[in-house]
């Protein structure tokens, strides 16, 4: 099966991503009907029509690639892929979304061979956008009037408008560690206190990653339950930035996980070189 190249991918899923976002942001501007699925979380019609524009997308243009999505897998959809396929969090952050709250993020990857190939993240309240262009280069744009102006000829997607990205070095003093807004815990406290990481800042969604990304913290670790459309688009853009993600024993972290029916374990994200210094 072959897979598109990067450029191919960004030319197709960043206009896409842009009229996702404006959906979205047609459903956060109004009252916002909540729903609940079987494990009790909240989902909205934002939910549901992004990831319909989505595979309609992703299906019209990579037809032999297969398609594992939240929403779809919520309704008990569960395709069972090996290899290469796309991961889809069509509204990343669900519960910032219904309390108006800016860090919900549109989350489009392509898994190769059980690894992140491509990741694209988008804010749509706060206008930016991150993404793989290649393996060692991931890119960041802000549209600063936001994307609720932008004009079908400014969607089209650009290398050059892009800035590209990167982990920093771990700091000598002082590093910083990214927790969940929303999820909290003990473990993850004891882990960066057991590290010396005592400077924290909170953030929701995948902006998690994009924060590493642009080497605005130097570790996040995760010990609670995430899903894989969680984390493989950030995961490519770190991995393109110079960082690597690992498992809760430092071992490589891999996706296509259908006996798990996509569910991930705990992790470590950070740049390269901050794993020399981690006590597991």
């Amino acid at each position: 099966m072959s897979v598109p190249s990067h450029s191919e991918l960004n030319a197709a899923l960043v206009p896409l991503a842009l009229d996702v976002g404006k959906l979205i942001l047609d459903y956060y501007n109004t009252d916002i009907e909540v729903s609940k699925k079987s494990d009790d979380s909240p989902v909205t019609l934002a939910d549901r029509e992004a990831e319909k524009l989505i595979i309609k997308t992703l299906e019209a243009n990579w037809p032999n690639l297969p398609i594992v999505a939240e929403e779809m897998c919520a309704a008990g959809d569960i395709p069972k892929v090996e290899g290469n396929f796309f991961l889809v969090d069509p509204l990343d952050g669900t519960k910032e979304f219904i309390n108006k709250r800016d860090e919900f993020t549109v989350n489009i990857a392509l898994i190769v061979n059980n690894h992140p190939f491509y990741g694209l993240v988008l804010t749509p309240v706060l206008g930016e956008i991150f993404i793989t262009l290649s393996s060692s280069e991931a890119g960041y744009k802000k549209y600063s009037n936001g994307i609720e102006t932008l004009s079908d000829d400014m969607k089209a997607f650009e290398p050059s408008h892009f800035t590209s990205i990167t982990v920093r070095d771990w700091p000598e003093t002082e590093p910083v560690g990214v927790v969940s807004r929303s999820h909290m815990d003990e473990e993850t406290a004891a882990f960066l206190n057991k590290n010396e990481i005592f400077s924290r800042v909170s953030a929701g969604s995948s902006l998690k990653f994009c924060l590493l990304s642009q080497g605005l913290a130097d570790l996040y670790p995760r010990f609670g339950p995430t899903m894989e459309w969680d984390t493989a688009a950030g995961h490519s853009i770190l991995c393109a930035a110079g960082g690597k993600l690992v498992n809760g024993q430092g071992e490589p972290f891999l996706y296509g996980k259908y006996e798990q029916k996509y569910l991930n374990g705990n992790f470590v994200a950070g740049a390269e070189n901050s794993f020399e210094r981690i006590k597991f």
